[in-house]
């Protein structure tokens, strides 16, 4: 799940160009960029809060008790976890991309989808919807297909991803309901609102509100305007394994850091944690600060967790990427 690149100026974008001329830059790009730093900044400022305590209390600096905790685990089986995940997961992505593509764009085999996904993780270390603009590029000149209308699917992708994480949140909340921290009691109503939202949306794009409206015809809508319910329920079931998946090895990959949670827990929380890891930022400071909250009593190996998790995830998809990144780069540029 917004930061998507396009390849097609719209109509009227040379008209807008001679103002953007006599225009102030604004200051938006600085915010942008100085925005994620600020979070990640008081993200770490709260870990070492949580961490200092417990790290005074064993006559040990922060640094020193962090490194306790890394050395008690057994990163041979932890990596045996992992690595075998990220692969999974990289499948089911390039699965999702590639269905989404044949349906809303064009006709491309799924071995042509896996090196652009790929290589698109490599950008995805800075923002994840920064990787699926830069697919969108490719895919528009290796295609040929209007950037607008790639970017509709990119956007359509996004949309399922938040369906999908507000639905696993839910089920788990509701076969946790006494089990998990009372914060949670509220994802049902984020559910029904964002259920209602879509729905407007939906019968919006099906013509059903606003029938003479015409911005459903937007190429940055294409996608939506084309989709039908039943597709956006393939999605969410295709997506959903690589969860379910997240779900067991988490859980063991937690077990080795000295913490024990049952798979039902971590079904209830996971994807909240995974919102979480969406929002733009160095080293996932929001998901990692997540981990935390939601476990106060192991604030050092909660952090150690969430930070090596996280990050290894974006880094060795990173190494996926790098892998196909000659194949990506002379398709690209041939």
């Amino acid at each position: 799940m917004s930061d998507v690149q396009e390849s097609e100026r719209p109509a009227g974008a040379e008209d807008a160009q001679g103002e953007a001329e006599t225009t102030p830059p604004k200051k938006g790009g600085f915010l942008k960029k100085t925005i994620p730093w600020a979070i990640t900044i008081g993200c770490f400022a709260f870990l070492y809060s949580r961490i200092a305590g417990p790290a005074a209390a064993q006559d040990m600096s922060v640094v020193a008790y962090l490194a306790s905790v890394f050395a008690s685990v057994n990163w041979l089986a932890w990596l045996a976890l992992m690595v075998p995940y990220s692969l999974f997961f990289f499948a089911i992505d390039s699965l999702i991309v590639w269905r989404v593509i044949n349906w809303f764009n064009a006709k491309v085999s799924y071995t042509d989808i896996l090196p652009v996904r790929a290589s698109t993780y490599i950008l995805s270390i800075l923002n994840e919807q920064v990787g699926k603009g830069a697919m969108a590029l490719y895919l528009n000149r290796r295609e040929g297909v209007p950037g607008w209308k790639l970017g509709s699917s990119m956007l359509f992708i996004m949309v399922c991803e938040l369906l999908y994480l507000c639905a696993w949140a839910n089920i788990g909340l509701a076969l946790q309901w006494d089990n998990l921290p009372e914060v949670f009691r509220g994802l049902p109503w984020v559910g029904m609102i964002i259920v209602a939202v879509f729905a407007v949306a939906y019968l919006y794009f099906r013509g059903a509100i606003l029938p003479n409206n015409k911005l459903r015809d937007a190429h940055i809508l294409h996608a939506f305007s084309e989709a039908k319910i039943g597709q956006y329920v393939v999605i969410l079931l295709l997506r959903s394994p690589a969860l379910l998946a997240a779900v067991v090895i988490y859980s063991e990959a937690l077990s080795l850091f000295g913490v024990e949670l049952s798979y039902l827990q971590m079904l209830g929380i996971l994807p909240v944690i995974f919102f979480g890891a969406s929002i733009p930022g160095p080293f996932r400071a929001v998901a990692v600060s997540m981990w935390v909250i939601l476990f106060p009593d192991y604030p050092a190996e909660m952090s150690a967790f969430g930070l090596v998790q996280h990050n290894f995830f974006i880094l060795f998809n990173a190494v996926i990427g790098l892998v196909f990144l000659r194949r990506a780069q002379r398709e690209l540029f041939a």
